[in-house]
Formats: C-alpha cells, structure tokens, sequence
C-alpha cells in the first residue's frame, strides 16, 4: 500500500460531527460495493459518487485507502459484535438454542443472497492479508472477539445443561479450554462452507456445515430458533 498522506486523518483522530457523519456515511456505502465486488477492485471515486460526496475529497476524510480500509473492516465488526451480542444474548434462551441461532442465520442470510448478510472477513481476508498489516491485524483481532463469544455461549450451555458435549479422545485438560477450541473448529468450518458455496454457487456447503455443527455440539434435528443473521 502506498504511505499515507500527512493531512489525512489519523486512526483516533476526533472529528466534527458533520465531518464524522460523511465519513460514516462513506463507509456504510462503502460496505455492500466491496462485499460484492472486493477491496482492489472497487476505485474510490465509485465509492464517492455512490455516497453522494465530491470526487476528489476523499483525503479529507481518510489518510489512505488502507487507512479506509482499516476504518471499513472496525466499523464492520462492532456492527457485527454488537448484532452477534443481541443474538447470543436472547434473554431466556437456552445457550444451544442461541449458538443455532447464529448459525442458522448465518446460512440463511448467505442462501437468500442478502449482501448485507456477507462476510467481510470472508470476501476480504485472502485478498488485502498480503497487502495491508493493519488491516489483517484488523481481520485477526475481529474474528478472535467472534470466536470468544462463540466460546462463551459454548460455556453457557454446558452450565445449562443444552449442551453435553463428548470428550476428545486424546485431548489433555490442561492444555486449552475445550469451550474455546470447540468455537475456533466450528467458526473454521463455517468460514471454510462459506468459501465452498462461492465456489459451487450451492447450499449444500452451507448445510454440511449445519449438520456436521450438531454432530459437534451434540444435538439432534436443528432448534426451531429465530433466524437471525449476524450481519
């Protein structure tokens, strides 16, 4: 990526409220054009003119376009925690219910063709990890706070009683929290179904993932939960 320009605004930086307000603006407009298209391949003029700002005053509002990447991928995952937190928040909710849920929503969103519903983690991780450090880093520390969630519902339905889960054979029990092993596995799976159905342009990725995540948690026939996709 090319350095970035000195009067560009920093990681940090406080801005005005109108000035915040366009910037924020940008980036939601920002969001479905690179999900459905990529981070290279979208030029930042497409951007401004989609957002209803002046060609040319990008730098007013970014150092960069990595710098705008970086600011694209942390306004997408405190959307995304803050929506996964609702879900796997349900009050009253059994914890195996909550965890399907987000899974649920997750195939479903992806099934119905809803770009909102798009993993920016999946569209851009392979793409800019090689391009830009900041913003892999970005990619690293959001999917980690996914996986410790996930982890944590885990823990909640073994405390529950919603989720029994099988022993590894093997496993020493002082090496690592089962818990937090069990969601890294299933948020691979499901990164990996994710990649697959792009590829096939097919559910049936989707729903080998869904059968071999109750295999995994121990479950039967899938909870009638709300769908809802974390997005």
């Amino acid at each position: 990526m090319n350095a970035s320009p000195a009067h560009g605004p920093t990681r940090g930086q406080v801005l005005n409220p109108a000035h915040g307000d366009t910037r924020q603006r940008i980036l939601d407009t920002a969001r479905p054009i690179i999900g459905g298209r990529g981070f290279s391949a979208v030029g930042l003029n497409e951007i401004l003119g989609a957002a209803q700002v002046p060609k040319g005053s990008f730098y007013h509002y970014f150092a960069s376009k990595e710098a705008f990447g970086e600011a694209l991928l942390e306004r997408y995952f405190t959307q995304y925690l803050a929506r996964l937190d609702v879900v796997l928040g349900t009050p009253g909710a059994p914890a195996a219910d909550r965890l399907m849920s987000y899974w649920q929503g997750w195939r479903e969103g992806y099934v119905s063709g809803d770009i909102f519903s798009q993993c920016l983690a999946v569209k851009l991780g392979a793409e800019v990890c090689d391009l830009s450090e900041g913003m892999r880093a970005i990619l690293q520390d959001g999917t980690g706070r996914i996986v410790d969630r996930l982890a944590r519902c885990i823990d909640d339905g073994r405390r529950d009683g919603s989720l029994v889960l099988a022993e590894r054979k093997g496993a020493d029990p002082g090496t690592a929290d089962p818990g937090a092993v069990l969601a890294m596995s299933l948020y691979q799976l499901w990164l990996g179904a994710t990649l697959l159905a792009k590829f096939t342009r097919d559910r049936r990725p989707f729903d080998d993932a869904m059968t071999t995540t109750q295999r995994l948690l121990n479950l039967g026939a899938e909870p009638r939960a709300n769908n809802a996709a974390v997005s």
